[in-house]
């Protein structure tokens, strides 16, 4: 009964998502063939547009074929750059999942060995000091702080690229290397949220009742931490853990411009300024449902870890 809920959850929100992101451009005021094409398009440019995009068709069936495309993965073709956005969209996640991926696996590393060592070091002084610099982290804006990466692993030392993507198919260890900085700066401010999330979750649990009775029948503070700490600390964590994925992909754009990536980010911004609301409307539904089925497996995922929450829902 949980999983359905939670399934017939996820299908509503994509739905309310999808009405949501249509009636926004729906809504606009003026015609959005004369926004794409510009104030000096003649007539007949603007009306041969309206036909093609359909816009001269009642909304209900609009959003129909928009919302039936989707599913088919139909989902049109690019006026500014004459191709299917299908396509468009294909290219340029190869850059964007990685790229997440990426500075996600960062960001879980970093954050669980800070999080959980800062927590069976509480109040000491090695406490403290992740603490501050997890503040810091928070702080700081990832452009500027990839630009400092620009700066001292690219122009000083040489190490890494300071932008592009040869691609995978032609250099697949050239472009892991182009992926490396836009990961560490995307990783840098998510790393400082999780740790201190994992620190805050491991200490409610080290406070718990059965954590005494686990040292109290001799185990030692690392068995107790990863055995019986860890695991009942996940919930919370993992909960943060799956938006933070979620805000990485759709937090790309700024990141993919500094390192002039061809990602997904890229598109949007170039779309906009190209003033193609098709690309820009599949573009946002799509994030827009891969956020919301990372929370759907997010709340799978933490009912895995604690049944518990099976039973309080039902």
């Amino acid at each position: 009964m949980f999983f359905l809920k939670r399934f017939v959850t996820f299908i509503a929100t994509l739905f309310a998502a999808s009405v949501l992101i249509f009636a926004v451009q729906a809504v606009l005021p003026g015609n959005a063939a004369e926004v794409m094409l510009g104030t000096s398009a003649t007539p007949e440019a603007v009306q041969a547009l309206t036909r093609q995009l359909g816009l001269d068709r009642p909304v209900p069936v609009r959003y129909w074929r928009w919302a039936a495309g989707l599913c088919a993965a139909n989902l049109g073709t690019s006026v500014s750059y004459d191709t299917p956005i299908a396509d468009l969209i294909r290219e340029r996640l190869a850059v964007t999942v990685p790229l997440a991926a990426l500075a996600m696996v960062l960001t879980t590393i970093a954050s669980l060995a800070l999080g959980l060592y800062a927590a069976s070091q509480h109040p000491r002084s090695a406490d403290v000091g992740i603490m501050a610099l997890s503040q810091i982290g928070i702080a700081i804006p990832s452009f500027w702080f990839a630009i400092l990466l620009i700066l001292l692993f690219s122009v000083k030392l040489q190490w890494l690229p300071a932008g592009g993507f040869p691609g995978w198919q032609d250099e697949p260890v050239q472009a892991l290397k182009s992926l490396v900085l836009p990961a560490v700066a995307l990783a840098v401010v998510q790393s400082a949220i999780l740790t201190r999330i994992t620190r805050s979750a491991m200490l409610d649990v080290l406070r718990e009742d059965y954590v005494r009775t686990a040292r109290a029948k001799g185990l030692n503070r690392r068995q107790v931490l990863w055995r019986h700490g860890l695991r009942n600390a996940l919930v919370p964590v993992l909960t943060v853990m799956g938006l933070q994925f979620a805000n990485l992909l759709t937090g790309t754009v700024v990141i993919e411009n500094v390192f002039s990536l061809p990602g997904l980010g890229r598109l949007v911004f170039q779309a906009i300024a190209n003033r193609d609301m098709l690309v820009v409307q599949d573009v946002v539904m799509l994030l827009a449902g891969c956020v919301i089925a990372i929370n759907f497996v997010v709340d799978v995922g933490c009912a895995w870890v604690d049944p518990r929450l099976t039973l309080s829902a039902s």
